[in-house]
């Protein structure tokens, strides 16, 4: 009996012991939900598909992508907070996460960096300063010699208000002491509109959105917001080589709930590596300026923690409220 006990606490030890590599061998082992805080058809939603496409062919199980849009992105990661973290729930989001814990600090009902598991940065895209043609300026050094002799007499855009291409005005303001006008607007596309027509003077525009323009003529370009600087626009010097610091990335990124297994976390942080070297990933970044990263989870959540405290500074400096 003595014997038969031992030998039963051995196998129990052993079942203790070794649960994750077994549920990380079978999962997926049902649908798994890709949650995208943004509508149908932009730059979020279609890396999500052919990310969730590479997952579904590599892994056997399908990955169905759930657009849940509204409150800047809160809801989608609201639902990825709350879900069981069996690995069946990711959230494939935007830098615009790092905004909302300052934008909605009275409203929002979790902790960005304690309540979600990162799994891997994604991608990184460009902001890119550009310039209505009328405007002075060949460098970001004479846009800002410009505004200082205008004081109050420019106006810069930004897309909806506490997005990051309107907080990167605001940045410019706070970093060089100039007193431009930021004006915001529904989107991208309305800003870019609005550059375009002289309405503004300037935009921290998304790189997809103003490229067209910038080969038709109808904007210039003289510098982008990434730390390197962007493979779609190579001939653009960094923001940050200019004013030290100044930095807006607009990067994309999976997270699990927390508590999810770190064997789950692993496996699909490698599956990720692989999404991004298809043919179809390596044809569609180039168009929307975007360049592959593919981190570690530890190296994602170091990032979310510096755009948080960042963006914070900017936010209550300008005194930017959405509630």
């Amino acid at each position: 009996m003595r014997k038969q006990a031992c030998a039963l606490v051995a196998v129990a030890a052993t079942c203790i012991a070794s649960p994750m590599p077994t549920l990380a061998q079978q999962w997926p082992d049902k649908p798994v939900r890709v949650l995208v805080p943004f509508p149908p058809g932009g730059g979020t939603d279609i890396q999500a598909r052919l990310l969730s496409s590479a997952f579904q062919k590599n892994m056997g199980q399908n990955f169905i992508v759930d657009t849940r849009t509204g409150a800047g992105g809160l809801i989608a990661t609201q639902l990825a907070v709350d879900a069981p973290p069996d690995g069946n729930t990711i959230l494939f989001t935007s830098g615009s996460i790092s905004v909302l814990v300052t934008l909605y600090a009275r409203s929002i009902k979790f902790n960005i960096l304690e309540d979600l598991a990162p799994i891997s940065w994604i991608s990184s895209t460009p902001l890119v300063l550009s310039l209505h043609p009328s405007v002075p300026a060949k460098s970001a050094r004479e846009l800002v010699a410009l505004a200082k002799a205008r004081p109050g007499g420019m106006n810069a855009g930004g897309n909806a208000a506490g997005s990051t291409a309107h907080l990167s005005a605001e940045m410019l303001n706070q970093m060089t002491g100039i007193k431009t006008t930021v004006l915001t607007y529904r989107g991208g596309g309305p800003a870019v509109l609005a550059l375009i027509s002289g309405e503004i003077d300037y935009i921290f525009a998304t790189a997809p959105s103003i490229m067209p323009h910038l080969k038709s003529g109808k904007a210039k370009a003289l510098a982008v917001t990434t730390p390197k600087r962007s493979s779609a626009l190579p001939d653009l010097p960094t923001m940050n080589s200019i004013y030290p610091g100044f930095e807006s990335d607009n990067w994309y990124a999976m997270f699990f709930p927390k508590g999810t297994p770190r064997a789950i976390v692993d496996k699909l942080n490698a599956e990720i590596r692989k999404a991004l070297d298809t043919p179809e990933m390596r044809a569609f970044m180039p168009k929307e300026a975007l360049d592959p990263v593919a981190s570690s989870p530890e190296e994602l959540s170091l990032l979310l923690k510096r755009e948080i405290e960042k963006y914070a500074k900017v936010i209550r400096f300008a005194n930017i409220r959405l509630e």
